[in-house]
C-alpha cells in the first residue's frame, strides 16, 4: 500500500518555510496521492536574537529541536539549510539528500550613493553576524568596522539604514528564494568571500532505519552538489569547526573533477590560509579531510586556538 502521510519538520523562519514549501511541492508532484504536512518548530538559533551566533557557541543551534521531533517519531524529515547541519547526527538519524545548489555567493547591498565593494568609504560599517565573512572583508580592508546583526532577510535589509550602514552582506541564495535578488547590489565572487559550508544547498535529514521513507525522497539528492559539499564538511569536521570560528569552504564539480578550495582565518583577517586542491569525486570525502590535515600542518590550529579564547574572552563580557 501507498504512503498516505508524511511529515516535514521545519524552522519557521521566513526562508525556512520557503525552503520546507518547496519540498512539499515537489513531493506533491511525484506523489499526488500522499499527504505532505508541514511542522513547525522554534530552535535555540531563533529564540536567541540579541547576540551574535558566535557568542552562543555550540553545534546544532538551529536543528536541535527538529531532530529531537524526529527521534520522537512526531516528524519524518527535517529541511535544512546545509550552512547550518552539524557535521556529526544524534544516533539513528542522517543526512538522506543535499538538493542542487542554488547560487552559493555571498551578496551585498549597499547604501545609497554607493556603486560598489571598492567605492565603500575608509572606515565604513559593515553588517554581517557572520566571523567568516568579517575576517575575509576585514583582510581585504581592515578599515572597515564590523556591525554585528540578526533576523531575517528582511529584518537585515532595514538595518542598512535603521544602524546607518554602508553595506549588509547576505547569501545570494536566501535573497533569490526570496524574491529579493533585485535588492541586490553586488555579487562577492567565491574567491573573494569564500562560502560558509554547504551554503547554498539544502539538506533533508531522516531516520536511517526508515527504508520507505528515504526510498520517496532519494530523488531530491543531486549528486555533484552532494559530492561537494561532501568534501566541504569533512573539511570542516576535521578542523572542528562551527560559527565560532571563521572558516570557509567551497567545492564545485566540473565532470568527474572536483576542485575545492578551504580557508581558516583570525576574526580580524590578520592571519588567513587559505589553499585549493582537486580530486576525483568519489575522494571528495578523503580530500576534504587531507585540506583540513594540510592547513594544521601551515598552523591552522594555533589560529583556532587563539580565536575560540578571543571569543570566549569576548562571551564572558557580555555577560558582565
Amino acid at each position: 500500500m501507498a504512503r498516505k502521510l508524511l511529515r516535514i519538520g521545519t524552522r519557521a523562519s521566513q526562508l525556512a518555510l520557503w525552503q520546507a514549501n518547496w519540498v512539499q511541492s515537489e513531493l506533491n508532484k511525484r506523489y499526488p496521492e500522499m499527504e505532505v504536512t508541514l511542522t513547525k518548530i522554534k530552535t535555540q538559533g531563533d529564540k536567541i536574537l540579541d547576540v551574535p551566533l558566535a557568542m552562543v557557541g555550540g553545534k546544532g543551534l538551529f536543528v536541535k529541536e527538529i531532530e529531537e521531533a524526529m527521534l520522537r517519531d512526531e516528524i519524518d524529515i527535517a529541511v535544512h539549510s546545509m550552512k547550518d547541519v552539524p557535521t556529526i547526527f544524534p544516533p539513528g538519524l542522517g543526512l538522506r539528500c543535499i538538493t542542487e545548489r542554488e547560487d552559493p555567493r555571498d551578496i551585498l547591498i549597499l547604501a545609497p550613493g554607493i556603486t560598489s565593494f571598492m567605492d565603500l568609504p575608509h572606515g565604513a560599517r559593515i553588517g554581517t553576524s557572520s566571523l567568516r565573512r568579517k575576517s575575509q572583508l576585514l583582510h581585504l580592508r581592515p578599515d572597515f568596522v564590523m556591525v554585528d546583526i540578526r533576523g531575517n532577510v528582511e529584518t537585515r535589509m532595514r538595518k542598512l539604514t535603521e544602524d546607518d550602514l554602508g553595506a549588509v552582506v547576505l547569501a545570494a541564495a536566501g535573497m533569490n528564494r526570496l524574491g529579493f535578488a533585485k535588492q541586490i547590489s553586488e555579487y562577492l565572487s567565491t574567491e573573494l568571500s569564500i562560502p560558509a559550508i554547504g551554503q547554498g544547498a539544502l539538506g533533508i535529514e531522516s531516520r536511517i532505519a526508515d527504508t520507505e521513507i528515504n526510498e520517496l525522497i532519494d530523488f531530491f539528492n543531486h549528486a555533484p552538489t552532494a559530492w561537494a559539499v561532501k568534501a566541504e564538511r569533512a573539511f570542516l569536521r576535521r578542523l572542528e569547526g562551527g560559527c565560532q570560528v571563521p572558516i570557509g569552504a567551497f567545492g564545485s564539480v566540473a565532470g568527474g573533477t572536483l576542485t575545492l578550495t578551504g580557508f581558516v582565518s583570525d576574526v580580524e583577517g590578520k592571519q588567513m590560509l587559505k589553499k585549493t586542491v582537486t580530486c576525483p569525486v568519489e575522494a571528495a570525502e578523503a580530500t576534504g579531510i587531507s585540506l583540513g590535515d594540510d592547513l594544521l600542518i601551515l598552523g591552522a590550529g594555533k589560529i583556532l586556538n587563539e580565536v575560540y579564547q578571543y571569543e570566549t574572552f569576548n562571551a564572558q563580557r557580555e555577560d558582565v
